[in-house]
């Protein structure tokens, strides 16, 4: 019998793997995650597992330009941003464990090499690294009835290797009704508009000569496969023709999994994993995705996103935070992008001409001139502003400086002789010699006053959101900043979390991340709160 969350025992574990051939960034991710959107509407419990082959052991330490933004999980994991994608669709938290990087593995059997754990034996790829990888997985997938398992990068790529060997081994040892492989790879258009199967083709070629066959490809195309093409892949690739899915490009990627339904590819994987006879009858699935991200819009709204990475990537949870509060509240959210290094021109006029601010979280000095300059713009003029993380930091000092007086207010992070330092390392934090690994990560609740907006918009005494900073308001600066109009309504000890002004429209700023527990279903708080009170001022105007 199924538990409370829906996983069911007596399935025993499946498991689905998914890899990706051609070249990166093809959106395997988004089409494991859609799949697992279908099997979780069809009443099973699922969970994911992304494979990063870098040596890196967590993203905490990447720059955004290589990988994007780090994405923090509950347990203060600081993973790849297709965590959050997975967290998204699925509606699930995931942990740290889910998350495999070539430098987590390494670390592991180093660690019980010199532990003497392997009784004298020589330490190699086979069977030691790949036996951690395949215990990894099937921890990571215990107490669910599927779990994706996303290899990073493109066949053939030497960090991958291994992993693709321990995915040989785990097959093997699996029953053959466990395991399901999908290869995602790209069917590119000829200059005289043919689709060419040919690069997928050696894609699986390369697959199959490591020993992995696929059981179904999934070809990533401007528009769906034609008839013959789709024929012609199965023939090159061995694959029944009803094996070749079309995963065609769509304006929101909240709609693929609508595209694979269509496809008719979770009724596949579930017939081939042996899950149909136990699967909720179409009637009863659930279609809340389908109805919350096919929201019709009656108005759009402009939000500036004041940041200092031009990467779309970088800021892809606030971004898609934005966008399921514009589900949430019926509008079209049209994000334009500020470069806080280069506010004048363009990105000033962007700056005015935005319904609502956001300044997101963020590191170092760069770009900071023109944050605290949108910070007062919003602030000002009555536009609506959320600060996330740093932009919460950045509106304390640009409140110190221009509203206080205290015109050489900072952070200590930023600038150490600062003579007013509103943002400082807690007291406890003083002694400390190495600042590695000393964030504040994770979930932690916050206690919110009542009679305040952070109250309305989370309808509730307390929060718990995730975190990923070290500096803190100085406590010292808390009664004089106080004083007036700014109000710290949501505190947690003597860490100030979240910042309010009584006499404007609506400016918060959250210390945490509030964009990383956002669902498409679920709106995050106080991002929908911007939204509402941007739309009320757009539909005050008219």
């Amino acid at each position: 019998m199924p538990t409370e969350t829906g996983y069911d025992p007596t399935l025993g574990n499946k498991f689905i793997f998914v890899t990706g051939g051609v070249m990166s960034g093809l959106g395997k991710g988004i089409t494991a995650a859609s799949l697992g959107r279908l099997l979780t509407n069809a009443g099973f419990d699922v969970t994911a597992v992304k494979i990063d082959p870098y040596i890196n052991v967590d993203a905490g330490t990447m720059n955004p330009y290589q990988h994007g933004e780090v994405y923090v999980l509950d347990d203060g994991g600081e993973v790849d941003l297709d965590l959050g994608n997975y967290e998204r669709f699925l509606e699930t938290d995931m942990a740290f464990d889910h998350n495999l990087t070539t430098g987590k593995i390494y670390q592991r059997v180093i660690e019980r090499e010199r532990a003497g754990d392997y009784l004298g034996k020589t330490v190699q790829i086979i069977p030691h690294v790949t036996d951690d990888i395949k215990r990894r997985i099937r921890e990571a997938g215990e107490g669910h009835d599927v779990t994706l398992v996303e290899v990073g990068g493109t066949v053939g790529d030497i960090e991958s290797m291994p992993f693709l060997e321990a995915l040989r081994q785990f097959s093997d040892e699996e029953p053959e009704e466990d395991v399901i492989f999908a290869h995602v790879t790209l069917v590119p258009y000829a200059p005289n508009g043919e689709q060419k199967t040919k690069p997928t083709q050696h894609s699986v070629k390369e697959l199959r000569s490591i020993g992995l066959r696929p059981d179904i490809v999934v070809g990533r195309c401007d528009d769906p496969l034609e008839p013959d093409v789709r024929e012609k892949i199965a023939l090159f690739c061995d694959v029944p023709t009803d094996a070749v899915f079309s995963n065609p490009d769509v304006e929101d990627i909240y709609h693929v999994p609508m595209v694979l339904e269509g496809e008719g590819m979770d009724e596949f994987v579930m017939d081939r994993l042996n899950l149909a006879d136990r699967a909720l009858p179409e009637s009863e699935r659930s279609t809340e995705w389908r109805d919350r991200v096919t929201t019709e819009t009656a108005e759009s709204i402009e939000v500036a996103l004041v940041g200092k990475y031009d990467l779309r990537d970088a800021y892809m949870s606030v971004r898609e935070a934005l966008k399921h509060a514009g589900m949430h509240t019926a509008v079209d959210v049209d994000v334009k992008w500020v470069d806080a290094e280069e506010m004048a021109d363009r990105h000033r006029r962007r700056l005015e001409a935005a319904d609502a601010v956001v300044v997101p979280g963020g590191f170092g000095s760069r770009g900071t001139d023109g944050k605290l300059e949108a910070i007062h713009h919003a602030r000002e003029n009555d536009v609506p502003y959320l600060g996330l993380c740093f932009g919460f930091q950045l509106a304390v000092i640009e409140y110190a400086r221009d509203v206080l007086g205290l015109t050489d207010a900072h952070s200590t992070e930023l600038d150490e002789d600062t003579p007013h330092p509103v943002i400082d390392l807690l007291p406890e934090q003083y002694d400390l010699e190495d600042l590695g690994g000393t964030m504040r990560l994770g979930a932690h609740e916050t206690q919110i006053d009542e009679g305040t907006l952070a109250h309305d918009l989370y309808g509730a005494d307390s929060c718990t959101e995730r975190h990923r900073h070290r500096y803190e308001v100085n406590p010292e600066y808390i009664d004089e900043l106080t004083e007036g109009e700014l109000t710290f309504s949501g505190r947690a000890g003597n860490r100030m979390e979240i910042l309010e002004l009584d006499d404007h429209p609506f400016f918060v700023g959250t210390q945490f991340h509030p964009e990383f527990t956002s669902r498409p279903t679920e709106s995050s708080p106080p991002f929908a709160g911007l939204l509402e009170a941007a739309l009320d001022a757009v539909e005050g105007g008219a």
